[in-house]
């Protein structure tokens, strides 16, 4: 008897498919589950489609930190959410914290919860929808990651700026 009977030969085609197939699975799931997924909650109107592009248009990286996957409208980050920003968020009123300028887009500093929690979070300044940048590393590095942030944000009419 033959042992290469076309029975056989189709037996063992599927069987290399179906050996394939189980090799695909098993590495993208190995693949999804070293990929951290970050739930960072959206802002209030991150729903809206401005901060959809401002997500989409938000660099890869910012200083040395690579962007993360992430759950959410309107939201972006990075370096292991050291670096979040969030797009949606109240506008500030006119206020007596810290303004900073980085490349035309005002953005001013919440001084209470950097006293409080050491971190750096700023909210742009007269630009609807308002975006929130929260930082959670050395605070020179801020100014160079708000200029990273330019041209995913100043696209937004600025209708005023800080005094």
């Amino acid at each position: 008897m033959e042992h290469n009977s076309p029975r056989r030969k189709g037996s063992r085609r599927r069987l290399w498919v179906w050996a394939s197939v189980a090799t695909i699975l098993v590495c993208a799931t190995s693949a999804l589950a070293l990929t951290k997924i970050h739930n960072i909650s959206s802002a209030p109107q991150g729903d809206r489609p401005e901060c959809t592009k401002v997500a989409s248009l938000a660099p890869g990286k910012v200083s040395d930190k690579t962007r993360d996957w992430t759950l959410g409208n309107g939201v972006a980050a990075w370096g292991n959410a050291s670096a979040v920003l969030r797009c949606g968020v109240s506008e500030l009123p006119p206020t007596t914290n810290l303004c900073i300028a980085a490349e035309g887009i005002d953005w001013v500093l919440d001084e209470e919860r950097l006293e409080r929690e050491g971190v750096s979070a700023l909210r742009t300044y007269g630009r609807a929808p308002a975006i929130e940048f929260t930082y959670y590393g050395p605070r020179e590095d801020v100014g160079g990651i708000l200029v990273e942030l330019k041209s995913a944000i100043d696209w937004i009419p600025q209708n005023s700026k800080c005094t």
